[in-house]
């Protein structure tokens, strides 16, 4: 089932999720209904605050075009599977650690912020902690798009967003736009109060 992306400016995208405790049919229903709607706008990633929950759950993919090669390089649970085998991905809980400190930059866009792209520094490699849907653990290591989709997502479980890290002046370029999704999201706020 396809689910509403939550837009710039709706207060569920600056909420802290809340762990996830139940590993239950429920959890990975709203798993497969967040990886059809990441799929439907054409995204990487999607967190649980953009489809107006807030729950520590992210899914990512970012499998290549068949015939391309994998830009990055990653192991999961120690080892390094076809990346269709774990892709699509959803993670519950994570938690992640830097392993590599080195900051390259590179231009992002989110789903709940259409039509705003810019530069964001982040940091090369990480290591993520994290449950599947059934609640096993898992340990996925990762560095380039992988890791740093990973990192956004993670932000926003964490009521973070991408344009708290993006570069000044891209900030700046997309500061109209910025501003009218957020009034945008303020006039669908007010329609949606009983």
């Amino acid at each position: 089932m396809l689910l509403r992306v939550t837009q710039y400016g709706e207060p569920i995208l600056r909420k802290v999720g809340e762990p996830i405790s139940d590993f239950g049919e429920s959890l990975a229903e709203l798993a497969n209904d967040m990886v059809e709607t990441m799929y439907e706008a054409e995204g990487i990633g999607l967190a649980a605050q953009q489809v107006d929950r807030a729950r520590q759950l992210c899914v990512i993919d970012v499998r290549p075009p068949e015939g391309v090669d994998i830009p990055f390089h990653y192991s999961f649970d120690g080892k390094q599977p076809p990346l269709d085998l774990i892709m699509p991905m959803a993670l519950a809980n994570p938690k992640v650690t830097i392993t590599d400190p080195t900051e390259a930059s590179y231009e992002e866009g989110c789903l709940s912020f259409p039509g705003v792209n810019g530069k964001v520094d982040r940091p090369v490699g990480v290591r993520c902690e994290f449950q599947d849907t059934e609640g096993n653990p898992h340990v996925i290591e990762a560095d380039g798009l992988l890791g740093r989709c990973i990192l956004h997502e993670v932000d926003h479980l964490n009521g973070k967003l991408f344009i708290d890290h993006m570069d000044k002046r891209d900030l700046k370029k997309n500061e109209s736009k910025i501003r009218k999704l957020k009034r945008a999201s303020r006039d669908f706020l007010k329609e949606r109060k009983p």
